[in-house]
């Protein structure tokens, strides 16, 4: 099943042609690896996929929705189906883990407190970290954050994940631990689409590579 579908597709930033002819095809499962040297459009792709970005020609659809005729009052259901991880956790670090998953249901439409409960200690238990539900974010070491992060990216269960520099500020024993759960996703059907430059991590866990440059974007080999 189709998850993501660019056809020829050209997207500009502050008018600017960023990705240029793009075609790429993710289907349910797959573990995709996007590399490539800051400003060579890997950021304007992942905004267009959420539809922070138009599209200016070409034929894109994700997670069932077409990103070329997507009206405003829909993009929220479309992002309630994908999962984002960024490389700097944006966690609330005031604030207990509870309280930064909570918060996530709650603002995409989920107000039963128990089954709330329930789902949180679920993608907590996924990621390892069961024990941290009441403890304060900025007590936890970073990969400890970024297995709050993949918890957070999962609560509604998405088809897509997304991840840019996911172990961007991780340890090399760490990045492998992170990169290793991001597999155990993959293989329970969740399709990933990673943005990073570990080369070494991503070398020990299998994926499709992709590189981005001069805003095109280009299977290849290896790394």
């Amino acid at each position: 099943m189709s998850i993501l579908s660019f056809k020829n597709v050209h997207v500009s930033q502050d008018g600017v042609p960023t990705l240029q002819d793009v075609s790429l095809e993710l289907n349910q499962g797959d573990f995709v690896y996007l590399i490539g040297k800051s400003g060579s459009g890997k950021s304007t792709f992942f905004k267009s996929i959420f539809a922070e970005l138009p599209i200016d020609s070409g034929q894109a659809s994700v997670a069932g929705y077409s990103l070329n005729d997507i009206k405003s009052n829909e993009i929220p259901f479309l992002r309630r189906k994908l999962g984002f991880v960024f490389q700097d956790f944006q966690l609330l670090t005031d604030r207990n883990v509870e309280m930064n998953l909570s918060f996530v249901l709650e603002a995409t439409g989920h107000h039963d407190k128990a089954e709330n409960a329930a789902r949180i200690e679920t993608v907590l238990g996924q990621v390892g970290m069961s024990s941290a539900l009441h403890k304060r974010v900025h007590k936890l070491s970073g990969g400890e954050q970024q297995r709050i992060c993949i918890a957070r990216a999962i609560l509604n269960k998405p088809v897509l994940l997304l991840a840019d520099e996911p172990t961007g500020h991780l340890d090399p024993e760490v990045s492998l631990e992170i990169m290793s759960l991001f597999q155990e996703l993959n293989k329970k059907g969740t399709t990933i689409l990673m943005a990073s430059h570990d080369y070494n991590t991503m070398r020990k866990v299998p994926g499709q590579f992709f590189q981005c440059e001069g805003g095109k974007i280009s299977p290849i080999d290896s790394i």
